[in-house]
């Protein structure tokens, strides 16, 4: 082994340091340091080395042996990290010269070859997608999970009766399972969004080094291939200096979030004794500290709150990348913190709602009653006077005029007798009462989209279908 020693023990000699007289003043270095956040990239950045080092060997620039040194060294490195062991130093700075002062001080001066052809812009531009990659993939599997409980119990629940709701208001019966199945369209489309990212994400920076290129006879292709990139990018300045493909993934999670918060407002109404429509098991839900009787929903909340979080890291994003000249400035070093907590955020809530909504449990009588509120059939009735031939501006018109006198009799449409209904409008026969219930209503929406029970159930079987071919 090298008696080189760790960069840090010199303040003066840092790896990149011969430009410079002094020493980093000690605040200056704590503000520019990154390695407290951007050492969980410490695996990408082995990755990459390792592939960084492999082509140089086979292009000639290192000889078999410093590669075997080379990839010895960082694989040992690997393992020092993985047990918790490595001597994390703020004087380097960041995760990448922590990894290469660590590589010299194992395996002596060949250590500092490993640098060659490459910059630390380019670098961490490919450490970032390689961690976001992982990410993505991760996201992708919570989100299939989900979405096959999601579908499954929609399944289950293609026959139960609920209001559906216009401005939290009493509209037209739906089937609990359709409703659940709108949260699955929106989930659908943030998949798609995420693998879409997903593309772009996978492009391989890696030897556009600090922002022109470099004259060593490199392979992008090679190296591109060993990381699993699709294709090398192809502008060093802007390989080097964009950072749109953390603001897109951003901006797919922020949709996510604003999905998952929606569906969190209804599991929060749902569970209330105002609406009593379904109860969540007790692990998802804490008590009071004062009310004994409380049973809060806290995760569902947890989830709501989270939405403005990542909503704010999408932003922050976007101001950070706000007029930045080509080609890599220091300014990017800001973009780490807000993408992982906005990737930790978004997988987080998906494990939330992943182990949740299978749980759910709906109360069918409470919903079933809560539809039969609200006059939800008026519009089946206006359906049914258009049918005999009304024009649907004066059906709306008898309507109203049904429903006002329903409410002056403290009853529902369905039970009004036929003497009642025909008083204002004579084209209403015995067979009314088919469309009035709640279950005849439901039923009539029997198209792809619909509500119908049968229409739930064939669209559960294309969700099915769709997510088991990914």
């Amino acid at each position: 082994m090298s008696k080189d020693t760790n960069a840090s023990a010199n303040p003066a000699a840092k790896l990149w340091g011969g430009r410079f007289s002094e020493a980093t003043d000690a605040f200056v270095e704590r503000f520019t340091a990154s390695v407290s956040f951007d050492q969980r990239m410490a695996m990408e950045d082995i990755q990459g080395s390792l592939a960084h080092a492999e082509m140089l060997s086979e292009v000639g620039v290192l000889t078999a042996e410093e590669y075997e040194q080379i990839a010895g060294g960082l694989q040992d490195i690997a393992g020092e990290i993985e047990a918790g062991q490595f001597p994390w130093e703020v004087a380097l700075e960041d995760v990448h010269m922590n990894i290469e002062a660590r590589l010299t001080q194992r395996i002596g001066a060949t250590g500092k070859k490993l640098h060659t052809g490459r910059s630390r812009n380019d670098q961490v531009a490919t450490d970032i997608r390689l961690w976001l990659r992982g990410r993505i993939d991760l996201i992708g599997a919570e989100l299939t999970r989900l979405q096959t409980g999601l579908v499954d119990l929609a399944e289950r629940e293609a026959d139960t009766i609920m209001p559906g709701f216009t401005h939290l208001q009493s509209a037209q019966p739906v089937t609990f399972g359709h409703h659940l199945l709108a949260w699955n369209e929106m989930l659908t489309r943030d998949y798609e969004r995420l693998m879409d990212c997903r593309k772009r994400v996978n492009r391989s920076p890696l030897g556009a080094a600090a922002l022109a290129g470099t004259s060593y006879p490199i392979d992008r292709a090679r190296t591109a291939e060993l990381l699993g990139f699709d294709a090398p990018t192809e502008n060093s300045l802007d390989s080097v200096s964009d950072r749109d493909f953390a603001i897109e993934f951003c901006a797919f999670a922020a949709l996510l979030l604003t999905h998952l918060s929606r569906a969190s407002e209804e599991l929060v109404l749902w569970t209330s004794s105002q609406f009593d429509f379904i109860d969540l098991p007790d692990r998802f839900c804490t008590g009071s500290s004062i009310m004994p009787q409380k049973k809060n929903p806290d995760v569902p909340e947890l989830v709501r709150g989270k939405t403005g979080r990542v909503n704010g890291h999408l932003v922050s994003l976007l101001t950070l990348m706000k007029s930045q000249p080509l080609a890599y400035n220091k300014d990017n070093q800001e973009d780490k913190e807000p993408l992982f907590d906005a990737a930790d955020t978004a997988l987080d809530c998906l494990r939330a709602f992943a182990d949740m909504v299978p749980a759910l449990e709906a109360k069918k009588e409470n919903m079933l009653a809560a539809a039969a509120q609200g006059f939800s059939t008026a519009t089946d009735l206006a359906d049914y006077l258009v049918r005999k031939g009304v024009a649907f501006r004066d059906a709306h018109e008898i309507v109203g005029q049904s429903v006002s006198f329903a409410i002056e009799q403290g009853a529902d449409l369905a039970e009004l007798s036929l003497q009642q209904l025909q008083q204002f409008s004579a084209d209403i026969g015995e067979d009314v009462f088919e469309v009035l219930t709640l279950e005849g209503s439901v039923a009539a929406r029997d198209h792809i989209g619909g509500t119908a029970p049968a229409q739930v159930r064939a669209a559960c079987a294309r969700a099915k279908k769709l997510i088991a071919a990914r």
